[in-house]
């Protein structure tokens, strides 16, 4: 009586193995980088935030001469003409602005180290 066994042999297992270890080292390193492109993109949005709050704030300045919005004397005030306020993790860097001027601010992003540069007008 002869019985048949089915299955896989060791080499095959160690085959597979192999493989999978292969795939799986080319992979990693790039799930490792996407921290540091995910805090660029957030620098990115936050900057984004910073130069929209800064073009509704001086078109409301302007158009109610001055009664609506928030003066804006350097590139910290800013932050308070934003709804909610700056972003936790990030700092404007302080830059005078002289009227109906746009001035280059720096936000620099305080986990990740990063800085970028908005346009901030002020009024």
């Amino acid at each position: 009586m002869k019985t048949s066994q089915t299955g896989f042999t060791l080499i095959e297992l160690v085959v597979v193995i192999v493989i999978l270890g292969i795939l799986a080292a080319t992979a990693l390193p790039k799930f490792i980088d996407l921290s540091s492109e995910a805090k660029a993109a957030a620098l990115q949005g936050v900057k984004g935030a910073v130069e929209s709050a800064s073009v509704i704030n001086y078109g409301a300045r302007k158009a109610s001469a001055g009664a609506k919005g928030v003066p804006v004397a350097n590139c910290t005030d800013i932050a308070s003409a934003m709804q909610g306020g700056l972003t936790t993790g990030y700092t404007l860097t302080a830059a005078a602005i002289a009227v109906d001027t746009t001035v280059a601010c720096t936000i620099t992003q305080t986990s990740g180290g990063a800085t970028t540069t908005a346009s901030v007008t002020g009024v």
